[in-house]
């Protein structure tokens, strides 16, 4: 049986349930283009600045059993070099979806604004990155999301979402879920990596990373029960004209079917990816297809949302 895996974000059409998400693999033009020559729906940048950066000092990344621990601090090329790519990714042939994480609302102000001129599909505001040092993330400070969510969504007619960090108490999600129903904002992407956490080698008797004395975001396996709580929860919360993009542990079809349960509208994939390269994408929608398919489910709103309580 054929299972139809399209979705849309925003009125923006892709052909699968699957997209890379902003961080691995999606830095430099050569990383863009293989990620649009993949089964990846959509072409996703890495977090831009107003300026390049270097990011922080490595070792930066390490693989874990079931996931991984980076604290990259946001090493990209610049949102100048990004806005001078738009032509040629999207004449690839797949949506773009830029993502921006400026250091203040004026940053921001300005990134958004510049691409709001120019062919991309979505905008991915980041409010959520957490391993830059002496940079708070913006998504734990409800105020200042409101003061930004007021100025960027008046800067253009193209559609703009947000990255945000993972909650963890019903009183953040309902807080959240009450500023977001006050702007024009088009889809959520929850969650980024879990903040500061810390993982230390036994033998050298050191953290296995170097930025910020060995904290970094922990992501993969671990972090997918608290991705998947995030889409229940918001999707519950928000009305359907604010779509959700799930992420965190998806690296195979029955994750991504889990959040398709709890109600995402496509998902994004970052650490498979990282560690497998961009096959993932074929692979995982290809199990998605097969394991809808034993069900007999022949599109994705036969069970998006359709998360069964006990």
């Amino acid at each position: 049986m054929q299972v139809d895996l399209s979705t849309t974000i925003a009125g923006v059409q892709l052909d699968s349930y699957l997209m890379n998400a902003s961080g691995p693999k999606c830095t430099t033009w050569d990383e863009l283009e293989i990620v649009a020559q993949s089964a990846s729906a959509a072409v996703v940048t890495k977090s831009c600045t107003i300026e390049f950066r270097e990011g922080n000092p490595e070792p930066r990344y390490s693989d874990l059993p079931l996931g991984s621990i980076p604290s990259m601090g946001l090493p990209n090329l610049g949102y100048k070099a990004y806005l001078e790519m738009v032509p040629k990714l999207k004449a690839l042939g797949k949506p773009v979806v830029v993502s921006i994480s400026g250091f203040s609302i004026e940053d921001n102000i300005e990134m958004v604004s510049a691409f709001q001129k120019s062919d991309v599909d979505l905008i991915e505001v980041n409010f959520s990155c957490p391993n830059i040092p002496g940079k708070a993330q913006v998504a734990y400070d409800f105020e200042q999301v409101e003061c930004a969510l007021k100025a960027l969504t008046v800067l253009g007619d193209k559609p703009i979402g947000i990255k945000l960090a993972p909650y963890f108490d019903m009183s953040h999600f309902i807080a959240m879920a009450n500023i977001l129903k006050k702007f024009p904002v088009k889809f959520i992407t929850c969650v980024n990596s879990i903040g500061n956490t810390l993982i230390i080698d036994p033998v050298t008797e050191s953290p296995i990373i170097k930025p910020k004395g060995g904290f970094g975001g922990l992501c993969g396996d671990y972090i997918k029960p608290i991705g998947l709580a995030n889409v229940r929860a918001f999707r519950e919360l928000l009305t359907d004209d604010i779509q959700i993009i799930g992420v965190g542990g998806i690296k195979n079809g029955v994750d991504a079917f889990e959040y398709l349960l709890a109600g995402a509208d496509a998902v994004q994939i970052a650490t498979c990816f990282e560690k497998e390269g961009a096959n993932c994408f074929e692979r995982i929608e290809n199990e998605l297809a097969a394991f809808m398919a034993n069900k007999g489910y022949k599109k994705l709103s036969d069970a998006k949302g359709k998360l069964k309580p006990l």
